[in-house]
């Protein structure tokens, strides 16, 4: 992830290091996406400006400064929340995620429940998404027996904690207008993914 206003300076960067650039993805994507392959050692980089768009937008506006050498935690989870059609790999990494690191109200190594709770107040669809996702989450956990009886209680206890922070804030007049539509009209985007 960076900003649109290091666009200009990537593609040279990436070429000095041997990679070359995908036409394909910034012809479909435009200036929202750039990709890099390495052909020597079969690597690709994928960037993203300003915001990720899948099946929702996660808006990165300020956010950058906030960790390193990653996106925040927060944003991380929004990351993999965001799939509708969730892989076992996403659901995976989520655990770990909520395994390793505490909830609270900042970002440095923390999920900040109190900033996903809001940023999905004002949009129903992406809400719906996470909630659902967080709840297979919690589905898998007696699936998977590498996990002990202590992680799955503690990751448990950290998605019930996410859950109930996003249903106890208080919700925008958007999203509720669009909560009595529901599931009966898309709520997502569809993504088309395409291999180089």
């Amino acid at each position: 992830m960076t900003y649109g206003k290091y666009r200009g300076k990537l593609e040279k960067f990436f070429v000095n290091l041997g990679y070359r650039s995908d036409r394909r993805t910034s012809y479909y994507f435009g200036e929202s996406r750039h990709r890099y392959f390495d052909d020597v050692n079969n690597r690709v980089v994928d960037i993203f400006f300003d915001k990720l768009a899948f099946c929702h937008t996660i808006d990165f506006s300020g956010r950058l400064e906030l960790d390193n050498p990653t996106i925040t935690l927060s944003d991380l989870l929004l990351e993999k929340m965001q799939i509708v059609e969730i892989s076992e790999k996403d659901i995976k990494d989520t655990m770990i995620m909520l395994r390793e690191h505490e909830i609270q109200n900042g970002e440095k190594e923390y999920l900040n429940a109190q900033y996903v709770a809001k940023l999905l107040s004002n949009d129903w669809g992406f809400y719906y998404t996470v909630t659902t996702n967080l709840g297979k989450v919690k589905s898998y956990l007696d699936l998977f027996t590498v996990l002990s009886d202590e992680d799955r209680k503690d990751v448990g206890s950290k998605v019930d904690t996410l859950l109930k922070a996003i249903e106890n804030e208080s919700k925008s007049m958007k999203w509720q207008m669009r909560a009595k539509v529901g599931t009966r009209k898309r709520w997502y985007t569809e993504v088309e993914t395409f291999k180089h």
